[in-house]
């Protein structure tokens, strides 16, 4: 089972939706027939607003066709964020029945952009009937010119060491990629089923019976295996034995990784598996499906931990939407695998080979090999089975073996990573992850590590429960309960104050009235802690977080001139233009950064030696 996750727009802020009620301002025709046509004034406005985003988005999105028809990616990738944002920060709800157009336009949109970041030939951008659905003049020549570059364009593979166990990881970590594939840079790591399909073992790795330390292993496994030892029964083959040599030889730096990384995800495994009524072992098929990597991608379209394409996904309860695939996340995928493992392990009468095997390459495969066998045994019908589906079984056998007797093996060094642990947190409907990172003290990277399953940097358009660092849950809780509404938490960033900070420091740095302030923070007279700023369209500082381990430097000596910034104004430049130290200027004005425009007109203090 195999994979894509979905990482397509990478905005610093993403501004979401909220359409303004309309009022009740009638306008007042005669038709030729004598009847009144009365059409609100607000609605008309709304419908010509709407007209125009839609095309303002078209504009941008064949833009990008055309520079993706020309190879020239980075600027394709940012049409296409100009097309999405268009639709972000008009104003409109996307979610209203009122709007099902726009909603349908942009909901296509994402998913086709997607589908072009990240192609696969079962799976082609629908660019004709996104036009379509938009009302746009895109020409059928040119969706047809992108949509084949797009799935036939040359792979080139990149070096990458995909068994460092520092890169694996880290969320930022660099990562091996195609040259066709994604825009400027994917988020997704290759997945080891598309390695194992092509792994041909050695003469010496095949070697059982002239091994005397192998012979002893494998009767070590049948030992094992008669006593029932691993919570489950299978029939032992030297090839599983092949798979051991394997692995403490040339692939031990595979498994060395992968037992690593399964201390971040084996313990939530084992407690849904043993939920679920699966052998507990039986979870050590993740190994081998993504190297415990929740953004691990497959040939074939498979995504996550348990490597779920998408038709089965879906049949084991995995949603997949414009904002959240499922099948990338922790818990819910993790879920549905022990649930789909027990379907195949009583399809096949508890004969577990045949269950693995099944998850692999498919129910019809392994029937058909059985009835071609005769006989409903894995090792009787292994030759007419997929190659990648006769390495699978016995390597996950192998993987089990070792897992639960490192030492034996020569693994006994290897210290599991810890658990991967965070706070869950119910959040309303389309909320921005920009401001889910300021509320717990991240940043938006490590919110989509901890979210794998979300494709966009804000979460669906429903109440959502969304991890957060640990110990950050409550915080966050608290945070969000201080803004009244949807609204307000649609249309915020925060700002940590520093202890003897005023409002009108933060409304110097942010554009934001002291009344706007203090309206969007009831109840606290004076900054504390994180304040919410509420956006309005002078905004000119929100994404940022005052230091707090460092006293505030501002000179002490001396007076203050104060002086009007003019447009284009920095920080800096107002600095320099008054022979001033432009930290000074920056730290007196409330200021985070000495890049930070100024609006025409804004009052600056200067420190005067």
């Amino acid at each position: 089972m195999k994979t894509y996750l979905f990482k397509v727009f990478s905005f610093t802020a993403i501004l979401t939706f909220v359409l303004n009620s309309f009022v009740s301002a009638q306008v007042t025709s005669t038709t030729s027939d004598g009847r009144n046509n009365t059409k609100p004034v607000q609605a008309e406005q709304a419908e010509a607003r709407i007209q125009q985003v839609t095309s303002d988005s078209g504009r941008y999105f064949k833009q990008g066709l055309l520079n993706l028809q020309d190879n020239r990616r980075p600027q394709a990738r940012d049409d296409f964020d100009k097309s999405v944002e268009v639709f972000l920060m008009s104003g409109i709800n996307l979610t209203s029945n009122n709007n099902a157009r726009s909603r349908d336009c942009y909901n296509q949109l994402i998913e086709t952009v997607y589908r072009m970041e990240f192609p696969t030939q079962a799976q082609v951008p629908q660019i004709r009937s996104l036009s379509a659905t938009c009302g746009w003049t895109i020409e059928n020549d040119l969706a047809d010119k992108v949509a084949k570059i797009i799935l036939t364009a040359p792979v080139q593979q990149t070096p990458s060491n995909n068994n460092s166990l520092i890169a694996s990881v880290l969320p930022n970590s660099n990562q091996s990629i195609d040259a066709t594939t994604g825009f400027t840079e994917q988020k997704f790591e290759p997945s080891p089923l598309d390695e194992l399909s092509k792994l041909e073992l050695t003469a010496e790795e095949q070697q059982v019976e002239n091994n005397p330390l192998a012979q002893q292993q494998y009767q070590m496994v049948q030992v094992a295996v008669a006593n029932k030892s691993l919570g489950f029964s299978f029939q032992v083959h030297p090839m599983i034995q092949q798979y051991l040599n394997y692995y403490q030889g040339r692939g031990r730096s595979t498994m060395e990784t992968g037992l690593y990384r399964s201390g971040m995800f084996m313990r939530m495994a084992r407690r849904i598996f043993r939920e679920e009524g699966i052998p507990e072992n039986v979870a050590w098929l993740g190994q081998v499906e993504s190297m415990w990597k929740p953004t691990a991608m497959s040939w074939a379209s498979a995504s996550g931990l348990w490597q779920f394409i998408p038709g089965t996904g879906a049949r084991f309860g995995l949603k997949r939407t414009a904002y959240v695939d499922e099948r990338n996340s922790f818990e819910a995928a993790t879920r549905a695998s022990a649930r789909y493992l027990k379907f195949l392990a009583n399809r096949y009468g508890g004969n577990w080979e045949l269950g693995i095997a099944a998850y692999n390459c498919g129910e019809g495969n392994v029937d058909r090999a059985i009835q071609r066998a005769g006989v409903a045994n894995f090792w009787l019908a292994y030759p007419y089975l997929p190659k990648e589906t006769r390495n699978y079984v016995p390597n996950i056998l192998a993987t089990i073996l070792i897992a639960n007797n490192p030492q034996q093996y020569g693994f006994g060094q290897v210290r599991p990573a810890p658990q991967l642990v965070y706070d869950t947190v119910r959040v309303p409907s389309s909320t921005s992850l920009s401001l889910l990172a300021q509320a717990s003290d991240t940043t938006v990277e490590y919110i989509r590590y901890l979210n794998p399953e979300l494709r966009t940097n804000m979460t669906p358009p429903e109440a959502y429960n969304v991890r957060v660092p640990p110990g950050k849950g409550n915080e966050v809780v608290a945070i969000f309960k201080r803004m009244p509404n949807t609204k307000v938490v649609n249309s915020s960033a925060l700002a940590t104050s520093v202890t003897g900070e005023t409002w009108q420091n933060i409304s110097n740095r942010t554009g934001i009235s002291v009344a706007d302030l203090m309206a969007a923070n009831p109840g606290m007279k004076a900054p504390t802690g994180k304040v919410v700023i509420p956006f309005g369209n002078n905004v000119r500082n929100t994404s940022y977080q005052r230091p707090t381990n460092q006293p505030q430097t501002v000179p002490t000596t001396g007076g203050v001139r104060v002086v009007k910034a003019v447009s284009g104004d920095t920080v800096a430049k107002v600095a320099e233009r008054y022979g001033a130290n432009p930290v000074d200027v920056a730290n007196l004005n409330g200021m985070t950064s000495i890049s930070a425009a100024l609006a025409a007109g804004r009052e600056v203090k200067i420190p005067v030696k």
